[in-house]
């Protein structure tokens, strides 16, 4: 079910587990992943608390964004999943938080679009998995110089867990706070409906949930 009662309930309980996860002095952002949802559930997980909103796809955020204000609603939009340079445009002034940044020439794009103000973060494929986006560790030094350099806010690093669920995800989710914690940066998101207390654990700032609060997709 994806009434606004459900997710009530679903976004109550994720909540409770990312309490019972965090440390005391640990802050963990939630961002609800509405990818394939309508507007009109999008809007009613907004009415119950869910205020970041996470999207895969350039034109189902842009879409969404404008339904929203249209009825007066103005979520923190995130771009989560891979965004090709010729979307940029279309969604730059409706992202807060660019997820999945990977390569120089995005940052490049998204600093144009921009005028240089956007926060991002960058994609580092730790698992070493070919269907995996994101630099490899030996090159985000590079990547965050690349950031720098065009004048964005390199906010953090993001990193997903292997695909195969049988295998620990704990080591890839150190291996990114790490990472974080050497380039002196603010955000490590790691953690997903799946394994998202195991990455708080392991140093979590930010999680991406989405089946845990609007149940499974159709």
């Amino acid at each position: 079910m994806t009434s606004a009662e459900a997710i009530r309930a679903r976004l109550g309980e994720v909540h409770e587990r990312i309490d019972a996860a965090s440390t005391d002095d640990q802050a963990v952002a939630l961002v609800a992943v509405s990818k394939r949802f309508s507007a009109d559930v999008v809007a009613s997980a907004f009415d119950v608390g869910c205020h970041d909103l996470g999207e895969n796809y350039a034109q189902e955020l842009e879409a969404k964004a404008v339904d929203l204000a249209s009825r007066g609603l103005d979520p923190r939009w995130h771009m989560i999943g891979p965004v090709q340079r010729n979307k940029v445009k279309k969604i730059a002034s409706l992202v807060t938080l660019w997820h999945s940044v990977d390569r120089p020439e995005l940052l490049a794009e998204i600093a144009k679009r921009t005028d240089g103000v956007a926060a991002v973060l960058l994609q580092v494929n730790f698992t070493g998995e070919d269907t995996k986006s994101g630099v490899s560790p030996d090159q985000v030094d590079a990547l965050v110089q690349a950031g720098h350099d065009v004048g964005v806010d390199v906010r953090g690093l993001m990193a997903m867990g292997p695909t195969d669920p049988s295998v620990d995800p704990r080591p890839t989710f150190a291996a990114c706070r790490a990472a974080v914690d050497r380039l002196e940066l603010a955000e490590c998101s790691i953690g997903m409906s799946g394994d998202f207390e195991l990455a708080i654990r392991e140093g979590s700032t930010m999680v991406r949930i989405g089946s845990a609060i609007f149940g499974p997709r159709t």
